[in-house]
């Protein structure tokens, strides 16, 4: 007891902790239980470990590099049926490590896109200002830029020289009563940006005016004003603009790996620093076609709705960007999934206090949740919290496959040589197993169909529900929901694929006869394995 207290205080100051615990929980929990202690009496140790470091490992018993009492490791039955990796914790340990579990849902996955961005005028929404005459401006109605003005409101006087000749041309045309002359000078007059209104006038009074008023033609304010009363304009001069509040667009970047996500009409929630509690919802409304070549984001536009015109042009705010995965995945908590340098694991939870560590795929991450792409199925149980314990130990001897199938030529004798022979026989031949079953559910599309299949006896596996692959050759169009039937399937490249089935005949447990059998269906072959 005071031995192993100080080797515990020694590993918890060292710089493999994690090691030492797993190794302790292994020891004093499957290994070292009541039961094993008596059986280690008479079993043999396969070999000696290291409490701090798995790969050290001795035929006889010693010392480790660190003066540690190397710790025996023996055969483990549970292997047998599921697998090398596999371990057993009593209850009474996962309820002191706090183990949690969670199950593996088939979802849509939503991901929020966190960034930055900054309020700008609706560019459709902007006009800018400029005379189509050489003149001087005699009064500008429009003192200052920021300047509220709506549509049909004086903005400036101009005098100029042009203006004056087209309306001379203009009265001379209808003194004359010359139809197509009256047109001529007309249309040189609505493309000098004279008002129609004034035109009337002109021909009504033909009294020629020096000084002529150009008006508002929308409402908004008055961005960038750059002139002044008595200064001296041209065409080319931009006098001002006038631009519209009550929708606003936020320009936004987002990562390179993030653009694939992205799409026009996602919803975003928008919030902004100087009004806490207030958020804004909008929706992408376009995103640019290049990204910028020196910190490698995408531009997006945003469009927002400002009624009250609280968001002004140059704000800066936050944005979440709400994407969504194109189809189902198969979906776990973020903190199940243990990330190394090399590979992703998780830890599965095999009931009964059985726990192996498996090698997965991993795929989209967002705050809550992470895509596995390969590694698990619906159903399966992993593990939460506390996992890393479990993982240290369980990967001692795993070969990080998702199932592992037994075989009749692993004995308790063999070596363990043979057994890695075996595991490797097995690796390359298929697995196989028929059973009868309830479909569930069916996705035409990706040729996926859900079912409940019934306990498979040689593999000592419960009955579950799960998604099966169909083989190419097979006719999906033959199956329905709620249809019983007799299957073959194989577990090719970790996938279930149903290479063979048909009809079944449902049993009527109380009577253990066949109940009414329903529609035949012909056979769907395919080439054994």
């Amino acid at each position: 007891m005071n031995t192993n207290l100080k080797l515990l205080v020694a590993a918890l100051v060292g710089a493999g902790a994690f090691a030492l615990i797993g190794a302790l929980v292994m020891q004093f929990l499957p290994s070292s239980s009541a039961m094993n202690e008596q059986q280690s009496a008479e079993k043999q140790p396969l070999y000696w470990v290291a409490p701090m470091d798995s790969n050290y490992r001795r035929d006889a018993p010693g010392l480790s590099p660190m003066g540690m009492d190397l710790v025996p490791v023996y055969e483990n039955d549970s292997n047998a049926q599921d697998g090398p990796g596999a371990v057993t914790i009593s209850p009474a340990v996962i309820n002191n490590l706090g183990v949690r579990t969670a199950k593996v849902e088939l979802k849509t996955l939503h991901s929020d896109i966190n960034t930055v961005g900054y309020v700008q005028y609706n560019q459709d929404q902007l006009i800018h200002i400029h005379p189509r005459v050489e003149g001087w401006i005699e009064s500008l109605y429009v003192k200052a830029q920021g300047a509220q003005v709506k549509a049909g409101e004086p903005l400036y006087t101009l005098y100029s020289p042009q203006l004056v000749n087209a309306q001379e041309e203009f009265l001379l045309a209808v003194n004359r009563n010359n139809t197509v002359l009256i047109r001529a000078a007309k249309a040189r007059l609505e493309s000098l940006n004279v008002s129609d209104g004034f035109i009337e006038r002109l021909q009504k009074n033909k009294k020629i005016m020096q000084n002529i008023t150009f008006y508002a033609k929308q409402s908004g304010v008055v961005d960038e004003l750059t002139v002044r009363e008595g200064f001296y304009v041209k065409p080319g001069t931009s006098m001002m603009s006038i631009a519209q509040l009550d929708e606003i667009w936020v320009e936004a970047e987002v990562f390179e790996r993030q653009s694939e996500q992205v799409s026009v009409g996602l919803p975003v929630t928008m919030t902004l620093d100087y009004l806490k509690g207030q958020k804004w919802e909008g929706k992408v409304d376009y995103i640019y076609p290049a990204l910028d070549a020196k910190n490698r984001t995408l531009r997006v536009r945003l469009r927002f709705e400002n009624a009250d015109h609280r968001l002004k042009p140059n704000m800066f705010a936050q944005v979440s960007i709400h994407a969504m995965a194109s189809k189902a995945q198969f979906t776990v908590p973020k903190e199940a999934v243990i990330r190394t340098q090399h590979q992703n694991r998780v830890v599965i939870a095999l009931g009964e206090g059985r726990f192996k560590s498996v090698e997965v795929e991993v795929g989209q991450i967002n705050s809550n949740e992470a895509v596995i792409l390969s590694g698990v199925m619906t159903g399966d149980t992993v593990v939460t919290s506390a996992q890393f314990l479990i993982d240290s130990e369980s990967s001692k001897s795993s070969d990080f496959k998702r199932m592992e199938m037994p075989s009749s030529s692993i004995s308790s004798g063999m070596s363990s040589d043979s057994g890695s022979d075996s595991n490797m026989n097995m690796d390359i031949q298929p697995q196989s197993a028929t059973v009868n079953g309830t479909i569930n559910a069916i996705d035409t599309q990706n040729r996926i169909i859900n079912i409940s299949r019934e306990a498979i006896e040689k593999w000592n596996r419960e009955p579950a529900t799960m998604d099966f692959v169909l083989a190419p050759d097979i006719d999906i169009t033959k199956f329905e929901n709620a249809q019983y039937i007799n299957f073959t399937f194989s577990i090719i490249n970790d996938e279930f694929v149903i290479t063979n089935a048909q009809n079944a005949e449902p049993i009527d447990h109380s009577t253990m006869q066949p109940m009414q059998p329903m529609q035949p269906m012909q056979p769907m072959q395919h080439s054994s394995h």
